[in-house]
């Protein structure tokens, strides 16, 4: 059973930083391209960022300019390092595991941006 576990949510105030971390299986890591997604209370789930499995980018153009995804090979962990943070960047975080035709999905982290 794939396992994507996710961490480093929490309360920030606007402006604040956070990282988050998903790790999960070498067997997992070294093929599939990793992405976070986020789903705000009432919204769709929506896309944030990808990393390729050769750490090629690509990001939402809210989030542009403000989150970094990176990963660590050797940790077979994905990173998601957000600054500036603002109240709209409220949600829970879920990070995700692509290799068509199969996707796995974490069990995702809360992440609120609140004075």
């Amino acid at each position: 059973q794939v396992q994507l576990v996710e961490s480093g949510g929490g309360l920030v105030q606007p402006g604040g930083s956070l990282k988050l971390s998903c790790a999960t299986s070498s067997s997992i890591f070294s093929v599939y391209n990793m992405r976070w997604f986020r789903q705000a209370p009432g919204k769709q789930r929506e896309f944030v960022a990808l990393i390729t499995t050769s750490s090629v980018t690509n990001y939402a153009d809210s989030v542009k300019g403000r989150f970094t995804i990176s990963r660590d090979n050797a940790k077979n962990t994905v990173y998601l390092q957000m600054h500036s943070l603002q109240p709209e960047d409220t949600a829970v975080y879920y990070c995700n595991a692509q290799k068509i035709p199969h996707n796995f999905w974490g069990q995702g982290t809360q992440v609120t941006v609140s004075s």
